[in-house]
């Protein structure tokens, strides 16, 4: 049965990969990336294989964000599946227009964003798919807020936190009235661009981090799984980061998040 699914950051690595291999299965991918230029190629790319279509969003502005949210629910009013798949690491200037720090921006508060303006399109038979990683870190909610600078690494590792903990949340408010909302890790060091300009390395096949999203976004093993988090690592559903486990914690972060999309949206 053919999905409609969208993929944040589907112009390259894991995403691109994810995309490949969906549209290859026969399902409706929409495709999503920054770069308008990069995005039709991409799509051309992808058109004789199966039936896609483009959005194009800069991530790091919350009002973009909107615009996409908005245009794909004019599009579609039903989604099978949304992927969060779109990450930064390191830039030459962190600070978004917002006033954000850019990881915490493209990493953790868009996608909350995008994920609670479709989910009316959702469903409860639909499922999120939010990228994680094996990088977790205690979140600075005030760097979260915007008001703290970190380094690349540390603030990655924090707003990929921050990503399982409001995954959690969302997954335990909504319950049985929702779509099905996991986080994963696709595998570390995966043969990305993000990898191999943030480590040097040329990292592993890409491949890895594709099945398992595939996998969560369609098979059976995770249709119960909301709330929980997936390291492929491991190859299993283990516990994340600690602070992910903490209710008082995880609606913390969803506060601050709350506090920054009233001010920027």
């Amino acid at each position: 049965m053919q999905k409609t699914i969208l993929i944040t950051g589907s112009t390259d690595g894991i995403g691109r990969e994810t995309a490949k291999l969906l549209i290859d299965a026969g399902h409706h991918v929409l495709l999503h990336g920054r770069n308008a230029a990069k995005l039709d190629q991409v799509e051309q790319t992808f058109a004789g294989r199966g039936r896609v279509e483009r959005h194009v969003a800069d991530l790091s502005r919350m009002a973009a964000v909107e615009a996409l949210a908005r245009d794909v629910s004019a599009r579609h009013s039903s989604l099978d599946v949304l992927i969060n798949n779109a990450g930064v690491y390191g830039v030459a200037d962190p600070r978004t227009e917002d006033g954000l720090d850019v990881r915490f921006a493209v990493n953790t508060i868009a996608p909350y964003l995008l994920t609670q303006r479709l989910l009316p399109a959702l469903g409860p038979s639909g499922r999120v798919v939010n990228l994680s990683s094996a990088a977790q870190s205690p979140v600075d909610l005030a760097a979260l807020a915007g008001d703290v600078d970190l380094s690349d690494g540390e603030a990655y590792a924090q707003s990929k936190l921050a990503l399982t903990m409001w995954s959690r949340d969302l997954a335990t408010v909504q319950k049985d009235r929702g779509p099905v909302v996991v986080a994963v890790n696709p595998g570390s060091l995966l043969a990305s661009k993000m990898v191999k300009e943030a480590y040097g390395v040329a990292g592993g096949d890409l491949r890895i981090g594709a099945d398992i999203l595939a996998r969560a976004a369609l098979a059976d093993e995770f249709a119960t799984a909301s709330g929980r988090y997936f390291d492929n690592d491991a190859g299993r559903f283990a516990p994340p980061h600690p602070d992910a486990l903490d209710p008082k914690k995880c609606a913390h972060v969803v506060r601050v998040v709350e506090a920054v999309l009233s001010r920027t949206t």
